[in-house]
């Protein structure tokens, strides 16, 4: 579910665009290297609260050997297809480095968007890496591309902090008293809880089932938050 552009809305710019393509990405395409050869590989993404993107990896799989030992890789996502040629679908690309990180909260974030992997995540040759954007290239279709630094995509620390801050008494709020308003904005039926909420929008879960809702634009804290929340539940 994204936002659509309104007059309180406006077309997002590429930066907010491609950062809504990389939050609502659940399959992308990984660009390592080997030996100076290229490799290309599908990995499931989330994204921390700062964007940064995770991947938890095998350390079997071919692509890992290549980050351990070369961490530059660039991953692609792929939106949905405005007609039948496939290039009107907005993509974006973004170059990082790669390395492993043990935090539980970034463990809990990446689960929260793909439930079915908690069935080994802790298995030892499991482990969790992130990928700090470094620059993009964001294309919305024919003649409409642009490439992104890492300030255009960076959410604001500040803004980051103070919704991650709120985030678990928000979750709790919201599937506590507000459970019809949360079937009413992702317009599915099913049991959906909020399990996942950031500056840019949130995560809808009912079961293995996933639903990513994006706010109008950007938010700063708690009380933009709700306020999106009270608009698409009114809209839906």
């Amino acid at each position: 579910m994204t936002a659509e552009a309104t007059a309180d809305h406006p077309e997002p710019s590429p930066a907010l665009a491609a950062r809504r393509l990389l939050r609502a990405a659940r399959v992308a395409s990984l660009a390592s290297a080997t030996d100076g050869q290229p490799f290309a590989s599908l990995v499931t993404p989330a994204t921390a609260p700062d964007l940064s993107l995770l991947l938890l990896l095998s350390d079997l799989a071919a692509h890992t050997r290549h980050l351990r030992a070369e961490p530059r890789c660039a991953l692609l996502v792929v939106g949905a297809a405005a007609e039948t040629n496939p290039q009107t679908a907005p993509r974006v690309t973004v170059t990082g480095l790669a390395a492993i990180v043990d935090d539980p909260a970034l463990t809990a974030r990446y689960l929260a968007v793909h439930p079915y992997a908690a069935m080994y995540a802790g298995f030892a040759d499991f482990h969790l890496w992130r990928i700090r954007p470094e620059g993009g290239l964001f294309v919305g279709g024919f003649a409409r591309a642009a490439r992104l630094r890492a300030a255009d995509l960076r959410p604001d620390p500040a803004a980051v902090a103070a919704v991650a801050a709120a985030a678990e008494s928000i979750m709790e709020h919201c599937n506590r008293d507000h459970a019809n308003a949360l079937a009413r904005i992702v317009d599915r039926p099913g049991a959906w809880r909020m399990v996942a909420v950031d500056v840019d929008g949130c995560d809808l879960a009912a079961g293995e089932r996933v639903a990513r809702v994006a706010w109008g634009a950007p938010v700063e804290g708690s009380e933009g938050v709700r306020a999106e929340l009270v608009r698409l539940a009114r809209r839906g």
